[in-house]
């Protein structure tokens, strides 16, 4: 029935004649109670005396309590009905605390009746106590009926609205990574699985400095993968956070393997502790796009504002003129000169000698001819801004250490080959990250046109801090790769970083291609990518209305963000949120989660304090380092000698 003025002015009228005649019970009560001394006093008719009998006659009053108890539910009824303007500021404590105490007094008063006191006495006090404690449950109620009794501030952050099931199956396969969690539903804790089943349609890990990225993530993806039989790469920008926990996990589970796969390290601060190993090695380039190749990414590693600016001219002439030096190497003498230092070396030749040096090899004619015109010409200040950019960049990279390290050639980067797999680690160092970053990416730039090929053993690819390092075509990696089992991680802090080191262009490419994501806590655009990304659920709204008449209580449901960027903004460490990608054959309908992984803390310290440390691989002195970057001057100067002599 609709709400009328009527129809609430009716209810009214018979609460306020409910409530008079509770009070008119009451007053009846006082009466009898009192009515010898009434009569003394001349206060009695037989008129009354009558309506007293007829009264006494329904039962109501041959008790105290009775008459009380018919009085206090009269009163109850009225409350029942009452409708108070509501307040949420009332306390539901107070408004008990006056119903009790005024339940008390208004029941106790009984026994005053039997005190030894005067008969007024007597009366005034148990009228006053009577009174008092039903002008207490009147208050009481009143109040009561006057609470909100739906309150809008339980949730103020909307935890519980946002919460929403997520997958609790363990979902495994020979390549899966899984990892423990618990979450959030409606209030309740529950656990739950993050299942990466389909690695190799790659995972971006992101997360401000202390979300837990390497403790909680990418250690998990290296010990699974590797108990999983896993060849592996490894860009360790903290070295050796990642490579002690990589080669301890490899001894633990050698026997997984068919073959054992030998474990390998880049390191270009503890020369007794590292491998050699030739990035240009002559046998992995087939032709001259892995020397361009190989040119950009060592270029563009050591200038990265040319990220942007790729197709300039005076940035794709530098990279043009290493080609030429790349592959004039390659081709000599069947590339037995073909490193990186040699490289560096033979670039800095004048320029009457390193031009009619390299017009000695036909194949790179189309290379040098820009720059031999130029000379020709006398155009000196524009063949300084074509070469000398290149030659100063490339001269950042002449040292003893890494020219010992970068001419060797203790293994082939081949990791994923079956007949001699490999777990290969690679370290930087933050204080040096700008030079060792460069000739870390063309290690990284090599590695993947080796690993990218089918018949190959399964392969996974970490790179801690990848905005650290640079190379040409991760999201072509990222695209083919999945047929060819080669599964990439990539851990960032923000895509604030990418843009700055990659590109709009590239991270964005970098972001919508990925197949997983596991993020911690990020702001900015970041948070609210993710957000778009993690899409929407149904959640629930209510508003209460109030006014001097009535309280309204709407509820509606409206498609809101399952993750908000302010939640994703607030993630503890070690609290992630993410999807997952799934398979034909493993199905997952929950993708998105809002987690707290579990790590075994206690086992993980213990461990840790278990680890061997990665051994020496030989002693080598300062003496022996010299001479090997001395030895590779000379074998220029022997290279002009052979071929102009």
């Amino acid at each position: 029935m609709a709400h009328t003025g009527e129809n609430e002015q009716a209810l009214r009228k018979i609460i306020d004649f409910v409530r008079l005649l509770s009070i008119v019970v009451l007053l009846l009560h006082f009466y009898i109670v009192g009515y010898d001394y009434f009569k003394q006093l001349g206060y009695a008719h037989e008129i009354t005396d009558r309506i007293l009998q007829s009264i006494q006659k329904t039962g109501l009053f041959t008790s105290g309590l009775r008459a009380k108890s018919v009085a206090l539910g009269l009163l109850i009824i009225s409350l029942i009905g009452a409708k108070g303007r509501k307040d949420e500021k009332l306390s539901l404590m107070r408004s008990v605390l006056y119903v009790v105490i005024g339940t008390i007094i208004y029941f106790s008063s009984q026994y005053v009746l039997i005190a030894k006191l005067k008969v007024v006495e007597i009366l005034s006090l148990y009228y006053g106590l009577s009174t008092i404690g039903y002008l207490l449950i009147l208050t009481g109620g009143t109040l009561l009926s006057r609470l909100l009794k739906r309150s809008l501030s339980n949730d103020i952050f909307n935890k519980l609205n946002e919460s929403f099931p997520q997958e609790e199956r363990l979902l495994q396969n020979e390549y899966s990574i899984n990892l423990p969690a618990t979450y959030n539903l409606k209030g309740r804790k529950r656990r739950s699985w993050i299942n990466v089943i389909n690695p190799f349609r790659s995972m971006l890990v992101i997360g401000t400095p202390g979300a837990g990225k390497s403790y909680f993530v990418i250690r998990h993806i290296i010990t699974q993968h590797i108990r999983k039989g896993f060849t592996m790469f490894i860009y360790d920008f903290k070295y050796d956070d990642l490579s002690r926990i990589a080669y301890n996990t490899l001894l633990r589970n050698a026997s997984r393997y068919k073959v054992l796969p030998k474990f390998y390290v880049i390191n270009f601060e503890d020369l007794t502790r590292t491998h050699r190993c030739n990035p240009l090695d002559p046998a992995t380039m087939e032709d001259i796009t892995d020397a361009t190749e190989s040119s950009r990414t060592i270029m563009l590693g050591l200038n990265r504002d040319w990220i942007k600016k790729q197709g300039d001219f005076f940035v794709e002439s530098p990279i043009n003129f290493v080609t030429a030096i790349i592959w004039f190497l390659k081709k000599y003498n069947e590339g037995k000169y073909c490193t990186l230092p040699h490289v560096i070396e033979l670039m800095q030749l004048e320029y009457p000698q390193l031009f009619k040096l390299l017009r000695t090899e036909p194949e790179i004619d189309v290379l040098i001819n820009p720059f031999e015109s130029a000379f020709k010409n006398e155009a000196m200040e524009q063949l300084e801004g074509q070469i000398a950019s290149a030659k100063i960049g490339m001269a950042r990279l002449s040292s003893p250490q890494l020219y010992y390290v970068l001419s060797g050639n203790d293994f082939k980067l081949d990791i994923n080959n079956p007949q001699e797999p490999k777990i290969v680690c690679t370290g930087n160092n933050p204080q040096k990250q700008q030079i060792y970053g460069a000739v870390l990416s063309l290690y990284i730039s090599r590695v993947i046109k080796l690993v990218n090929k089918k018949h190959r053993q399964k392969c996974s690819l970490v790179f801690d801090e990848f905005p650290t390092i640079y190379f040409n075509g991760i999201d072509g990696l990222m695209a083919t790769a999945r047929a060819n089992k080669v599964a990439t991680t990539l851990a960032v802090q923000d895509y604030s970083q990418l843009k700055k080191d990659y590109g709009r262009d590239q991270a964005e490419v970098i972001m919508n291609i990925v197949g997983n994501v596991i993020s911690g806590q990020v702001v900015g655009e970041t948070a609210k990518l993710l957000s778009e990304r993690f899409g929407k659920i149904m959640q629930q709204r209510e508003s209460i209305s109030i006014n001097t008449t009535e309280t309204s209580i709407s509820r509606s449901t409206q498609l809101d963000a399952a993750i908000p960027p302010s939640k994703i903004a607030a993630l503890s460490s070690g609290e992630f949120v993410g999807t997952v990608s799934d398979d034909p054959d493993q199905k997952i309908d929950l993708k998105v989660f809002h987690s707290e992984i579990l790590n075994d803390h206690d086992a993980i310290r213990k461990e840790e304090n278990n680890y061997k440390p990665i051994p020496a691989i030989r002693e080598i002195s300062h003496y022996e380092v010299q001479e090997n970057y001395f030895r590779i001057k000379k074998d220029v100067q022997n290279i002009i000698e052979s071929k102009l002599n």
